[in-house]
């Protein structure tokens, strides 16, 4: 079995007085690939401060972002090699 490492980065930002807070996602893969999601979430001003809650809420809506991105490609792929096979451009038709 071949074992491959992706990484995913988390990068969260909040503003001073903590209303507001983005999470960005980015993967690293195969070839120097890279797929970036952006998450954000706010806290109603009638709340206490927690900045934990948003940290978690944006984490996880960036995820999720990146998540649909990669199924996204997945399914891409399945289309393209699910057509006919081609071969400098003359489309091959499998032997019965």
């Amino acid at each position: 079995m071949k074992t491959q490492e992706w990484t995913v980065k988390i990068l969260i930002s909040e503003d001073d007085e903590d209303k507001r807070t983005e999470a960005t996602a980015v993967l690293y893969a195969l070839g120097n690939r890279r797929h970036e999601s952006v998450g954000h979430a706010r806290r109603n001003p009638e709340d206490r401060p927690v900045p934990e809650i948003g940290d978690e809420l944006a984490a996880g809506r960036a995820l999720m972002d990146l998540a649909e991105k990669l199924l996204g490609d997945g399914a891409e792929d399945i289309a393209e090699l699910s057509g006919p096979a081609r071969s400098g451009g003359a489309t091959l038709t499998p032997s019965p």
